[in-house]
C-alpha cells in the first residue's frame, strides 16, 4: 500500500462540521408520513370522541326507554286502581245481597225455587266479578280472624280485649281489602284484638 492510500484524513479543528452546518430539512416523503401520522393521530381522537358520543347517546336512549316502560306501567296500574275503587262498593252491595238472602232462606227453614234460583244468580255475579277482578291482577287481601295485623294492608277501626286471639290478631273483618301486585286498592277494614 501507499502512503496516499492509508492516509488518514484529518479535519482542522476549525473545519470540523458543526450542527448548524448540517441541513436539517427533511425528506418530502418523511414530511409526508408525518403528515399522515397527525391526520392519523386527528382522526383516532375523533373517532374516540364519537365512539363516546355513541355510547352515551345509546345510555340516554336506553335510560329514556327505561323510564318511559315503567311510567307506562304506573300509569296502567293507577288507572286499574282507579277504577277498581268504583267498583269495589258494588261488590260488597253484592256481598251484602247475598248474605242477606243466606240469611232469610236460614231463618225460614225452607228454600222455594225462587229463592233458591235467586241466590244461585247472586252466587254467579260474585263469581263472575271475582274472576274479572283475577283477569286484571287485583286480589282480595287474606284476612280473616286469627290474622296477623298488618297496617301495611289492614286499617283498625276497633279493638276488643279477646283471650283466644294472640295480641295484634284480626278479630273481625268489617270491609274487604283488595291488592294489585304490591300496591294496596283498598285496605281491609277490622278490629284488633289484644
Amino acid at each position: 500500500m501507499t502512503d496516499d492510500e492509508n492516509e488518514v484524513l484529518e479535519f482542522p479543528e476549525d473545519d470540523e462540521p458543526t450542527i448548524d452546518d448540517i441541513d436539517l430539512e427533511q425528506d418530502p416523503e418523511d414530511e409526508e408520513e408525518d403528515e399522515e401520522l397527525e391526520a392519523g393521530a386527528d382522526d383516532s381522537a375523533r373517532i374516540k370522541e364519537l365512539e363516546d358520543r355513541y355510547v352515551r347517546l345509546f345510555a340516554e336512549y336506553d335510560n329514556f326507554r327505561k323510564r318511559t316502560a315503567k311510567e307506562k306501567e304506573d300509569l296502567y296500574a293507577s288507572a286499574v286502581v282507579e277504577v277498581t275503587k268504583q267498583w269495589l262498593s258494588v261488590l260488597d252491595n253484592i256481598d251484602r245481597a247475598l248474605d242477606a238472602a243466606k240469611a232469610a232462606a236460614a231463618k225460614d227453614g225452607e228454600v222455594d225455587e225462587t229463592e233458591d234460583k235467586m241466590l244461585q244468580g247472586l252466587e254467579l255475579i260474585k263469581k263472575q266479578a271475582a274472576d274479572v277482578l283475577a283477569k286484571i291482577n287485583v286480589t282480595e287481601i287474606e284476612c280473616e280472624r286469627g290474622t296477623a295485623f298488618d297496617p301495611n294492608l289492614h286499617e283498625a277501626v276497633m279493638h276488643t280485649e279477646d283471650d283466644s286471639l294472640g295480641e295484634n290478631e284480626v278479630a273481625q273483618v268489617f270491609q274487604k281489602g283488595y291488592i294489585l301486585k304490591d300496591r294496596v286498592v283498598r285496605h281491609a277494614v277490622v278490629q284488633v284484638a289484644n
